[in-house]
């Protein structure tokens, strides 16, 4: 047996097959029009039907968004979690998971208290020194409800919804989990890791599988799950065109290359440790933070 020398020879001879996906993805769910004043004083005239814009009577609408996700857990029969400061979500999530049987539903509501950007209305004077109300933009530490689940499609997600007006939310995907269940669905045979495959028996439809990931099944899996999940906006908003929109925060992209023997993995490692030694040391710190030493 030959063993590699080199991370090259690692990578170009004893990699078995190669995947490259979509790993997490963290989007933004907003009403476009709601995210700056006048687009809000737009809603409290037309939708609230008032005369003077304030933020005052958006109270009742986030009252009624919040009894409207405490109604639904009860109905449901889904726990509601009160996070704690230093707890990882992670943790509980998976906790609800192993106890989850279904093929999809909704594991548990968490509530977390998160400083977010809100609306608020100041008072103002004008020339002759009458006071008028002013929307404006600030932060506040406001509750955070996180709607984690688990679709059919996609597996494990979470949708975190703002209780404050404009209702921001958060969409959380993993495009692993998403591709699993679609090959699992074609009849492709594969073993699972917690994040990726392990083995497959066919890498090109696999990664074909993970190439068709796009735009039109995130907003297809937000779209499903808004039916499903309380709403902070009536009908009549969404029909006057004050509806969520998507666009990417943050996305993480990986290549999972599975290795021919352990040993090879090992050597992969050392080799790349051994190649970086000099890096830090204080005549090459230089190249790494632009510094004089």
């Amino acid at each position: 047996m030959t063993l590699p020398r080199t991370v090259a020879d690692v990578l170009s001879d004893h990699v078995v097959f190669e995947i490259e996906c979509i790993d997490r993805m963290y989007l933004n769910v907003y009403v476009p029009q709601l995210q700056y004043p006048a687009g809000l004083v737009g809603f409290v005239h037309r939708q609230l039907e008032l005369p003077i814009a304030s933020t005052a009577p958006l109270g009742k609408i986030s009252d009624a968004f919040t009894a409207g996700i405490r109604r639904f857990a009860r109905d449901h029969s889904v726990p509601m979690v009160d996070f704690v400061r230093g707890q990882r979500k992670d943790d509980v999530m998976h906790e609800h998971l192993a106890r989850f049987t279904a093929r999809e539903g909704v594991l548990f509501i968490g509530r977390a208290q998160e400083k977010n950007s809100v609306f608020r209305t100041e008072k103002r004077r004008n020339a002759d020194g009458r006071a008028y109300p002013w929307i404006v933009r600030s932060t506040g530490v406001i509750n955070q409800f996180y709607c984690y689940c688990v679709d059919a499609d996609f597996g494990p997600f979470f949708l975190k919804f703002s209780s404050y007006f404009p209702y921001n939310a958060k969409l959380c995907i993993n495009g692993h989990e998403w591709a699993k269940r679609q090959a699992e669905r074609a009849g492709i045979g594969h073993t699972a890791l917690d994040n990726g495959f392990a083995a497959v028996e066919d890498p090109a439809a696999v990664q074909a599988i993970c190439d068709q990931l796009g735009p039109e099944q995130i907003d297809a899996l937000l779209r499903k799950w808004l039916a499903i999940l309380p709403h902070p906006f009536t009908p009549a908003d969404r029909d006057a065109g004050y509806r969520y929109d998507l666009s990417v925060l943050q996305a993480e992209f990986s290549l999972t290359q599975m290795l021919d023997k352990p040993v090879s993995g090992r050597i992969f490692f050392e080799q790349v440790i051994r190649d970086n030694l000099d890096a830090g040391r204080p005549d090459q710190v230089g190249l790494v933070f632009d510094r004089r030493i």
